[in-house]
């Protein structure tokens, strides 16, 4: 596999300090992280705790995808479409099952968020949770303990989202991410355990082998990094492949590789900011390319990541600013060619948020299928 084919830009990155303090002037950092043609993620370090946090609970991805299969069983939750607990095989890249990874999901804020009336209506927004506790006594406390730590940190950058956009659109309703993160009961841990690549998959050299090019398609997504680790048995390595990792698009269509520094905790920008932001900010399409192992080491490679998607409730209306126009809200979009473009999902102004979410499956649906 061939790496990234221009230097990336440089990742912007903020101290703990200067986000909690509202009084912070981060506009031209968030400019620069978020803008048009920008990276579309942003890096926080020094937060209190969350070195600790990433590494009690990351290295627990490894031992759960190894429990014995008629345990994982007893994790999954068909009823919300695989939205809570363990999930293999479950979702599909076109009309092929994904097997490259497993992914434990769950809530941090809440085991059963929202109205009873939410839940039902509801199963794939608001779904209960699932957790391994006789076989991982810890694991519960440990996910909720970074989950939460995410959460709050996202809590905090919003309000420096919503000055921003405030300075770029007169008509923006304030406070309007942070109001919305602060009081969300909305969140889903996905804590990932990328298998080793396939025979297959490293004949292919495709440079989306573990996640294929997408947009985040909600508000904002936490990332607590990644590590590597030997599948056999879980031991921490040093991936041996540069080009493995996170990829995102730049302003001229190019690749680029994003490297989250380990003492950092990271932001990236979804969708549904980008619409009620007016375009102000924008959503960057990303993929995460496969590590090819080191010949005769005999070594297998697996990756591990905790992202915490952070969103509404599914009623949520995704307008943008008044004296805004639709196309103003696209017109920074990037790497259309690699996802199903944001004005074929996003088609009326005032859409809530579940409708966008039901197109945009559909449409990556579609498009994987081809």
């Amino acid at each position: 596999m061939s790496g990234c084919t221009r230097p990336p830009p440089d990742l912007v990155i903020l101290d703990y300090n200067e986000v909690i303090n509202e009084e912070s002037s981060l506009n031209d950092k968030i400019e620069r992280a978020y803008g048009p043609g920008a990276l579309g993620v942003i890096a926080i370090r020094g937060i209190p705790g969350f070195i600790e946090a990433k590494q009690k609970l990351l290295p627990q991805s490894h031992t759960l995808a190894h429990l014995p299969q008629e345990t994982l069983k007893t994790l999954e939750d068909e009823k919300s479409m695989f939205n809570a607990g363990w999930s293999h095989g479950k979702e599909k890249l076109g009309d092929k099952p994904d097997f490259a990874k497993g992914s434990f999901y769950f809530n941090p804020l809440s085991d059963a968020p929202g109205t009873k009336e939410d839940r039902e209506k509801f199963p794939v927004s608001y779904p209960c949770n699932v957790w391994p506790k006789s076989s991982m006594p810890n694991f519960e406390g440990d996910a909720k303990a970074l989950g939460n730590l995410m959460h709050q940190q996202v809590v905090a950058l919003s309000v420096h989202i919503d000055k921003f956009a405030k300075s770029k659109v007169p008509n923006y309703q304030d406070r309007l991410v942070s109001d919305a993160m602060k009081n969300t009961e909305k969140a889903k841990g996905r804590l990932l355990y990328y298998f080793p690549l396939s025979d297959s998959a490293l004949a292919e050299g495709s440079a989306d082998s573990w996640i294929g090019w997408h947009n985040d398609s909600g508000f904002l997504t936490a990332l607590a990094g990644d590590m590597y680790v030997d599948d056999a048995t879980g031991a921490p390595i040093t991936c041996p492949d540069p080009s493995a990792g996170l990829y995102v698009v730049d302003r001229e269509g190019e690749s680029v590789k994003v490297n989250i520094p380990q003492d950092c905790m990271a932001v990236q920008l979804g969708e549904c900011v980008q619409i009620v932001t007016g375009g102000a900010l924008t959503a960057t399409p990303h993929c995460v390319r496969g590590a090819v192992p080191e010949p005769g080491s005999g070594v297998k490679v697996a990756r591990i990541s905790h992202p915490c998607f952070i969103d509404t409730v599914p009623h949520f209306p995704l307008r943008m600013p008044s004296g805004v126009k639709m196309e103003e809200v696209f017109q920074g979009a990037l790497g259309e060619s690699k996802v199903p473009p944001l004005k074929d999902r996003w088609t009326e102004d005032g859409m809530i948020f579940g409708d966008f979410l039901q197109k945009t499956f559909e449409r990556y649906y579609e498009h994987n299928k081809k």
